[in-house]
């Protein structure tokens, strides 16, 4: 008996010695890899972005109401200067999370496979998500960032420091996105089909904003002259950043899910815009793209309402009589646009009238030319023709007014960039909301207040060292 149990023991102890020596070979689930390709994470980080600049209660609460292109007849707290906390924790937690923590991981991940331009795109979204984030709030963490578990209290990073750490990340991003270094899934990426061509561009231009935002407190011509020279520089719109939106929820652009879809109806047109696009102010001509930004009201007029009212809707200003968003803008394609060839043609404009670059007025005025004449053609193709030989020609003693309106004016419905360069230039002069919480246009959002409590000495620090402490009114400090 025991005999017949030690041969039985002895069996079994071969079988799941057997069973060991090949169990991690059985076990493999083939679909279930080990190790994602950084590629997979292109497009949701892209769509994520896009989606929380183009949500109305983001960039259109607090970007296009803020620049005054968009009002609301109605629920227009936001549009006061008072906007909602929730919306404030949403966009930083947005950018940090899902933006800069993906673009971190597929760099990293891409690093792994070796694979040169998975690193550079990757490179280019974490620079435009710090970048982003410090125009929004003023210092940010950024060098202790994207650390998890292990450090969950980073420093607040100065906003000239996470300048010049995401102006580094170009950098590199722009030496691995050569066509020589292979290519993107064309599948993931779903803002250039795979083009990595175009996503060089896209680097290079974003470095040439990055450089003009700050040009007022950090001039750095010489780089800004080595782009012009390197060719790398957009185009044409056809290298446009851009995010084409699905013609169904919940892919379609954000702006039409909440005025279209959810029938938010309260987002109208400011009569900032209106004012001066129908000739109203500032001596242009009727222009061609009104008709395109928004609808005629009720008695088929373009009426814009002003920002603010405590008292709304109300018999001056309701859903009838002030005009609607252009049905163009309300298009579920239409897309997110990240940097544009027409925004970076008055960035250029700017950049050679200052002196920053060659060519003087001279070049200076094709820029601005050119400007104009892109931002007719991505409004549905508007009727250019004598516009630009009227009262808007380049003229030098008006010349950083002109560049900077006609700025705003293109940045039509991009709230985020549109108040950002409008804090930076100052133009076209706005009037602060009517029954405002504060009593002029804000210069930056408030930290959301889970800081305070989570990361509560590197949040005082940079309290400190904003001018006025943690407020909507406090400069940010490319403004200074």
């Amino acid at each position: 008996m025991k005999k017949i149990n030690f041969i039985v023991f002895l069996f079994m102890g071969l079988v799941f010695v057997s069973c060991d020596k090949d169990f991690d070979e059985l076990n493999k689930n083939p679909n279930d890899p080990t190790a994602v390709p950084s590629e997979l994470l292109l497009g949701s980080m892209i769509r994520t972005t896009g989606n929380v600049m183009y949500s109305t209660f983001n960039g259109g609460d607090m970007g296009s109401c803020w620049a005054q292109h968009f009002a609301k007849v109605q629920y227009n707290d936001e549009e006061r200067y008072l906007p909602r906390e929730s919306a404030i924790g949403n966009v930083w937690a947005t950018l940090y999370e899902s933006t800069a923590a993906d673009a971190n991981a597929m760099y990293n991940l891409a690093v792994e496979e070796e694979n040169l331009v998975s690193q550079g795109a990757a490179l280019t979204m974490k620079a435009y998500a710090f970048l982003l984030l410090t125009d929004l709030y003023g210092d940010v963490p950024f060098s202790e960032a994207l650390q998890g578990a292990t450090n969950i209290s980073p420093v607040y990073d100065s906003q000239q420091a996470v300048y010049n750490g995401s102006i580094a990340l170009l950098d590199e991003a722009i030496s691995k996105l050569n066509p020589a270094n292979g290519s993107l899934d064309s599948s993931q990426d779903i803002m250039y089909g795979g083009d990595v061509s175009k996503w060089r561009k896209f680097a290079a231009s974003l470095k040439f904003r990055a450089l003009m935002r700050i040009s007022g407190k950090d001039l750095r011509a010489s780089e800004m002259q080595a782009l012009v020279n390197s060719g790398l520089l957009f185009s044409s719109s056809d290298d446009d950043a851009n995010l084409v939106y699905l013609s169904d929820a919940p892919n379609a652009n954000p702006i039409y899910e909440s005025v279209v879809f959810g029938t938010r109806n309260e987002w109208k047109v400011n009569s900032a815009i209106v004012d001066r696009m129908d000739g109203t102010v500032g001596g242009l001509p009727n222009d061609a793209r009104l008709p395109v930004i928004a609808q005629p009201n009720g008695d088929g007029d373009y009426r814009g309402k002003p920002s603010g009212y405590n008292d709304v809707p109300s018999n001056d200003y309701n859903y009838a009589n002030v005009s609607p968003l252009g049905e163009f803008y309300l298009r579920p394609e239409l897309p997110a646009v990240f940097l544009s060839y027409t925004e970076l043609q008055f960035l250029l404009a700017e950049a050679a009238f200052e002196g920053y670059i060659s060519g003087g007025n001279g070049a200076a005025a094709a820029y601005y030319q050119s400007g104009i004449e892109a931002s007719f053609a991505e409004n549905d193709g508007a009727d250019v023709t004598g516009y630009y030989t009227g009262s808007v020609i380049f003229t030098p003693g008006f010349a950083r007014e002109q560049i900077a309106t006609q700025k705003w004016l293109a940045l039509y419905s991009q709230g985020f960039e549109a108040w950002t360069e409008w804090r930076r230039t100052g133009y076209p002069v706005l009037t602060p909301a009517i029954d405002g919480a504060i009593s002029q246009i804000p210069s930056r959002y408030t930290y959301p207040v889970i800081e305070a409590s989570l990361n509560a000495a590197n949040y005082n620090a940079a309290v400190g060292n904003l001018s006025g402490g943690d407020k909507l009114t406090s400069p940010v400090w490319w403004m200074n």
